[in-house]
């Protein structure tokens, strides 16, 4: 399966701040790191969630590091394109790629042109709330009511997600298998017809970041039920948790973080991960996340390997129960 050749890159680059000094007491190679342009990859095209974490991000890291950093968009395949150009590029500490959750999905669907072991994580840098959101004329006003609707009707429900193995998809059908209900997945290529479909009542529900969604919401033009957060969210804290409302454990939230090349310099991704921990501090980057409907996260490799593995594992087993193939 040939997945790199018909894809060409669309490269952006970010203004570049003043530099500041570095930190005296950083054993090498991070010492004498980075001394010219950065590249971080994201596997998708320009302006979507992906791209506005990475975006955010670099521009404020840009000025802490002192070097231009460069965003380039390799998107196709499901993010399989750019990730696997990363995975071929050299462990000096100027190549990063920045993936969502779906890669955790994606080697239990797809054939891959990488390993999970030709990476190794830097930080998580924020997680993306799914909220659920449902056709106003279903006559449901909680979640629990969509449950037992749900199980009175079987196969009448649809959810919508951007694609087979989404965040959107596996949530959807994690949220049908654990509370026993028959649902109908429709992929759709983009949130705008969802939001159509949603609107003019032909789908009855959708996992889906606020950001598009919750104007129509607060317009009566759609039904928030709750999200599938371990807490609130601070932009919308009228709107309750699934855990809140008895679906047990229903954390599934979506997330962006960074990722070298294996082999990448151990100092050099420490450094990476204390810098990136420090800028989504920030507050001006905290207020632009929040404006694109981003909680803020950070963390060390270590940490951010924990999450990979956990998610690997869940999505495994959703794919498995649900019997989740790519047409």
């Amino acid at each position: 399966m040939r997945l790199l050749s018909r894809f060409a890159p669309h490269t952006l680059s970010l203004a570049v701040g003043l530099a500041i000094a570095l930190p005296a007491a950083v054993a090498q190679p991070a010492d004498a790191w980075p001394d010219h342009q950065i590249q971080v990859i994201v596997p998708y095209t320009p302006a979507g969630s992906t791209d506005a974490v990475t975006r955010i991000v670099m521009q404020k890291l840009a000025e802490r590091l002192g070097q231009p950093i460069v965003v380039e968009n390799r998107p196709g395949a499901n993010s399989l394109v750019g990730t696997a150009q990363a995975a071929r590029a050299k462990p000096d500490g100027y190549t990063f790629v920045t993936v969502l959750a779906a890669y955790t999905v994606n080697p239990h669907l797809y054939p891959l042109q990488y390993k999970q072991e030709d990476f190794t994580p830097v930080s998580h840098l924020a997680d993306l709330p799914l909220f659920l959101f449902v056709n106003r004329n279903l006559p449901v006003n909680s979640v629990n009511d969509l449950i037992e609707y749900g199980r009175k009707n079987p196969g009448k429900l649809t959810y919508a997600s951007s694609g087979t193995g989404s965040s959107a998809h596996m949530t959807g059908a994690n949220f049908a298998l654990v509370n026993g209900l028959e649902m109908t997945h429709i992929p759709y290529k983009g949130s705008a017809p969802i939001l159509t479909d949603l609107l003019g009542g032909q789908l009855s529900m959708v996992f889906d970041p606020a950001i598009v969604p919750m104007p129509y919401a607060k317009k009566g033009e759609l039904k928030v039920l709750g999200l599938a957060s371990a807490e609130r969210w601070q932009v919308a804290p009228e709107v309750p948790t699934l855990v809140e409302q008895g679906v047990k454990d229903f954390v599934m939230n979506s997330w962006v973080g960074l990722l070298a090349p294996a082999g990448t310099p151990q100092p050099i991704v420490d450094r990476m991960s204390r810098e990136l921990a420090e800028v989504v501090k920030d507050p001006d980057v905290r207020q632009r996340f929040a404006n694109a409907g981003f909680v803020p996260r950070g963390s060390t490799p270590a940490e951010f390997g924990a999450l990979i593995e956990k998610d690997l594992a869940r999505y495994g087993e959703i794919v498995k129960a649900t019997g989740t193939k790519v047409e």
